[in-house]
């Protein structure tokens, strides 16, 4: 065999082997989590990925102190503190500070509620609103107030019954300077400055509340938990004692 021709054998020979081996398409996740079984196609999101499983967050926010696994998520974070929200919706021009969270508002739009209770039927746009609203069913109060024991299904709801302990009313009234606790509280007080004679009926002059609601069919008060509506403010404070109460 000449020169030429063991090149060419040696040649061929090694694009066969080359052949024999695994073939590894472009976008393959061959990077495999240990602990949970997730697949990644770099190493550096597998060692990011990781870092869930450490506990280890080495990124954090310079305002409020909030530690965070990844730098991105960091970003996204800080848009918060910012006030910037650049996603927003062409139907209702509200805006959000992530894409995802645009993107699962609009869902509302369409009428799209994919996440359903098995218990009472009530459906929801997002996952997580499912989860807090079977707590209802369940009866679970996981927070509870180390001052005087009432219990809340949320970490916010505790939260804000705290501020009524510590005296703190973060939410005031630029016209006269009077402070509340909730923010809704000090909505309703606006009132009194805008000259709206919310306690008035248009149709038959009766000066109750309650009773304007009864000319039309219109529920504007939407209760945040479970999402039924009211025609009155003060039927969804009833209402929304149900999930406060111990």
């Amino acid at each position: 065999m000449t020169s030429t021709q063991k090149d060419q054998h040696g040649a061929r020979s090694q694009r066969s082997q080359e052949a024999d081996k695994p073939h590894r398409r472009k976008g393959e996740k061959k990077y495999s989590c240990d602990f949970c079984g997730n697949f990644f196609t770099r190493a550096q999101h597998l060692k990011t990925h990781q870092l869930i499983h450490s506990g280890i967050k080495p990124y954090s926010c310079d305002l409020c102190g909030t530690f965070f696994t990844r730098a991105g998520n960091l970003k996204t974070h800080q848009l918060i503190h910012s006030g910037i929200k650049p996603y927003s919706c062409d139907l209702c021009e509200k805006s959000f500070t992530r894409a995802q969270h645009l993107k699962t508002h609009q869902l509302m739009h369409r009428g799209i509620n994919p996440y359903s209770c098995d218990l009472c039927g009530k459906s929801f746009t997002r996952d997580q609103h499912l989860k807090k609203h079977q707590l209802i069913h369940s009866g679970v109060k996981p927070y509870s107030c180390d001052l005087c024991g009432k219990s809340f299904i949320q970490a916010q709801h505790l939260k804000t019954h705290q501020l009524i302990h510590r005296g703190v009313k973060a939410h005031y009234c630029e016209l006269c300077g009077k402070s509340f606790t909730q923010p809704g509280s000090l909505k309703r007080h606006q009132l009194v400055h805008s000259g709206v004679k919310a306690y008035s009926c248009d149709q038959c002059g009766v000066q109750l509340q309650q009773h304007m609601f009864t000319h039309n069919e219109e529920r504007p008060y939407k209760c945040d938990l479970c999402d039924k509506t009211f025609k009155s403010p003060n039927f969804l404070r009833k209402h929304q004692k149900i999930h406060t109460r111990k």
